[in-house]
């Protein structure tokens, strides 16, 4: 089947289908780590992991897909054509030199030294578990999308060959590519159709491995407040979001995060007031998770934890965890029984 070519699709669609089509008009963004798109980063935050930057819905819809090669002439936003035209220029530079009669041997020194390519854990497909058709592999570089056991899980056949990238994608001065590979480009669109180096089997839903013992870990907390919510990140990468839990309730607040490498953190919280749970919520991020609680009231937490001693006569508004000082708040707001109390 023909695969949909609008950036932020790339769905693959039977002919003469008339499913609706939802990408992203506009270019990718890179800035300092950070990714996103220019048509809707107002809408859509950047985010530091590649694949989080993957999963950003579109943000236009069309009636139906399309396969037409994309027009490369289109202009893409000035941040995007300024990023190439810096890579462009020392490619530049490099031309003049070797133009030259008689160029100058390079340094001795100038040595160009290979990027130490990260240990990667290699997770294996889990057979036993049910593929719902469509579902793309996700291994880096392949875009195979499942149609059933027999066709990409089971015995040798060609359906069942990945190729993939087993490292990390590199945007470095607006060159982009694999850590695992040689091959660099400036177009993003490019840099989407590289192909994987290796080959092996896809990976529809990963193996869990309960060999390895469960080790409890810590992570770094932070917290501020508005004037009727309480926000709290947790600073954790790569959260398993299905096994994952964060439980709400009305005076406590308990969570639950599978981290890689078999680690676990479990934090329970007694909250230092009230909230309404149904209106708290979670996301999920590929750096850290945040938790959004709703106040019962507009009255200043003093600080996240509800004390086990009395705290005296305390009226400042909490920051960040081990820090002093104020975040979204100016002053403390109390309700009437605490008022009558100062």
């Amino acid at each position: 089947m023909p695969r949909c070519t609008r950036k932020g699709c790339g769905k693959e669609f039977p002919e003469g289908s008339t499913e609706r089509c939802t990408f992203h008009p506009g270019a990718p963004v890179f800035h300092e780590g950070l990714k996103s798109w220019s048509c809707c980063s107002d809408k859509n935050k950047p985010v530091l992991d590649f694949d989080e930057f993957m999963k950003i819905m579109g943000c236009v819809e069309t009636d139906r897909h399309t396969n037409d090669v994309p027009d490369p002439e289109s202009k893409a936003p000035a941040a995007f054509t300024a990023e190439k035209e810096i890579a462009k220029a020392p490619s530049k530079v490099l031309e003049v030199s070797a133009a030259s009669s008689d160029p100058a041997p390079p340094p001795a020194t100038a040595k160009v030294v290979p990027a130490t390519l990260p240990v990667v854990t290699e997770e294996e497909d889990d057979l036993s578990v049910s593929i719902t058709p469509g579902t793309s592999c996700r291994r880096k570089g392949c875009n195979v999308t499942f149609i059933s056991d027999d066709e990409n899980r089971l015995g040798d056949g060609e359906g069942t060959r990945c190729k993939y990238h087993p490292a990390p994608p590199i945007f470095r001065e607006g060159s982009k590519g694999y850590m695992c590979c040689k091959r660099r480009v400036l177009e993003f669109e490019e840099f989407l159709k590289i192909e994987g180096c290796q080959t092996g089997r896809h990976l529809f839903s990963p193996k869990v491995n309960t060999d390895k013992i469960e080790e409890f870990t810590t992570c770094r907390l932070d917290h501020y407040q508005t004037l009727d919510q309480v926000h709290v990140s947790v600073f954790a990468k790569q959260v398993d979001k299905d096994r994952s839990n964060v439980k709400i309730d009305e005076q406590s607040l308990s969570i639950d995060l599978y981290l890689p490498g078999s680690k676990r953190f479990f934090k329970t919280i007694n909250l230092f007031g009230p909230i309404t749970p149904e209106q708290s919520t979670v996301q999920y991020f590929g750096t850290k998770v945040e938790v959004h609680l709703q106040k019962q009231d507009t009255r200043s937490w003093t600080i996240l934890e509800k004390p086990t001693h009395d705290l005296g006569n305390i009226a400042l508004t909490f920051g960040v965890t081990g820090r002093t000082g104020t975040i979204g708040a100016k002053e403390s707001v109390l309700d009437a029984q605490n008022s009558a109390r100062v």
